[in-house]
């Protein structure tokens, strides 16, 4: 069994082809092909990011600022690839039917209806004004702060949280 290998600043990693990464280990190893995945992707965006071979485990980031400036800003565009989150900039309108909301929304990639079906389990505010949202088809959404939104949304958003 090997241990696990942590990745540094003395580390380079660069972007390859269709998101995948190339890491360049200080000791001069390299590994092709790897995808970096989010080992807690709703709680701890840029900590403890595991590097994926086709065989498994290469490595984790621990923080995403142990890495050099270009490393990080790879890792953030390949993680920003995969885990494609619309920011909801406005709530156009929300109805409640039988239990199920239907919300409108207006979001950085353009105007979006779905379906929420457990209020309580899907709508997460966070203590620092972040908002999130899971729709009935397993789609995240966000809030950056629900606070910065206008009236009319803020008070469709507390109607229904």
């Amino acid at each position: 069994m090997t241990s696990r290998v942590y990745i540094t600043k003395n580390d380079r990693i660069t972007k390859g082809e269709n998101n995948l990464i190339t890491l360049t280990q200080e000791s001069g190893e390299v590994y092709q092909n790897l995808e970096p995945r989010r080992l807690f992707p709703v709680s701890r965006e840029s900590s403890y990011i595991t590097l994926l071979s086709e065989n498994g485990e290469v490595g984790v980031i621990r923080e995403l600022s142990d890495l050099d400036p270009d490393s990080r800003k790879v890792i953030r565009e390949s993680l920003d690839d995969y885990y494609l989150v619309p920011h909801i900039t406005r709530i156009i309108s929300s109805v409640d039917k039988y239990g199920t909301l239907r919300w409108t929304v207006e979001t950085d990639r353009g105007i979006k209806t779905f379906d929420i079906r457990n209020r309580n389990h899907d709508i997460r505010v966070q203590r620092d004004g972040r908002v999130r949202i899971r729709d009935a088809d397993d789609n995240r959404y966000v809030i950056d702060d629900y606070r910065a939104l206008d009236t009319h949304s803020r008070a469709r958003l507390i109607i229904h949280t």
